[in-house]
């Protein structure tokens, strides 16, 4: 079983500088951590591993500091690492960030199965995933939190639909994006950690893929950009109200009344 895991490195906190004219994250020596959904993928493709042999193999996109994710899933288990770096791919929205990670498994090799988190904690669109697997022309399912079987041709799973939930079953090759919770992740382990420490991790560039177009990737290649990015104002005349509900029903009529809102 051939499994690749997408991961991103993300920022540590919520204190990151943004460039003003460009509106793009600044990710160069910000402090950063593991995109806390694909730790779960990561776990899913284990235990998958676990049950059908197999490689798991980990790709993430970003500056070459991104390099420490993939050492991370090493000591977590993972076997091979690829990191896509290049001046060209900054300031990817979603749809130029799918389209580079697109190209980037296709010169990596053909996978069995593809995992992704379910959306990260710096974009939130949930939306890199799906468009990679429209990219790569393969079915894909999301808001998986639970595999009910997996076998060397078709995995089956369910599905977190919000009002309900679904079970589907869907053949290799495929893609699917798993929610948080689905299994409990493992610590990456001190042995296996200085084990892989010289481990290679491969860098791809621009001029290692297939489409040479510079206008799919990047700010070029991103249809959606940022205009203006600014802090919330803070306010300091906020008013908390306690009491009983008939209490606090009352004030509040009278507040809203106050301020001319009724």
């Amino acid at each position: 079983m051939n499994i690749l895991v997408c991961i991103k490195q993300v920022p540590a906190s919520n204190k990151v500088e943004v460039d003003p004219v460009t509106g793009v994250m600044k990710r160069d020596g910000a402090a950063s951590k593991m995109n806390p959904y694909d730790l779960f993928a990561l776990e899913t493709a284990f235990r998958v591993r676990e049950k059908l042999g197999g490689k798991v193999t980990v790709l993430t996109m970003g500056p070459n500091q991104a390099a420490g994710v993939i050492r991370e899933a090493y000591a977590m288990g993972a076997d091979e690492g690829y990191v896509l770096s290049d001046r060209k791919f900054a300031g990817a929205d979603v749809l130029a960030t799918a389209y580079t990670i697109s190209q980037g498994i296709r010169k990596i090799g053909n996978f069995d199965i593809i995992f992704c988190g379910k959306q990260t904690t710096d974009g939130d669109t949930a939306q890199v995933g799906p468009e990679v697997s429209e990219r790569l022309n393969l079915p894909s399912i999301a808001n998986v939190f639970e595999i009910d079987d997996v076998d060397e041709g078709s995995i089956t799973v369910q599905m977190d639909m919000g009002d309900s939930i679904q079970t589907a079953k869907i053949k290799f090759p495929c893609l699917i994006c798993v929610d948080k919770d689905i299994y409990t992740p493992r610590l990456p382990s001190y042995k296996r950690a200085k084990a892989t420490a010289e481990q290679d991790v491969t860098i791809l560039s621009f001029k290692d893929f297939e489409d040479q177009d510079e206008n799919h990737y990047g700010l070029s290649g991103s249809p959606t950009q940022v205009k203006k990015v600014f802090p919330p104002a803070g306010r300091a005349d906020a008013e908390r109200l306690t009491g009983s509900s008939d209490e606090l029903t009352a004030r509040l009529y009278d507040k809203l009344k106050e301020l001319k809102f009724i």
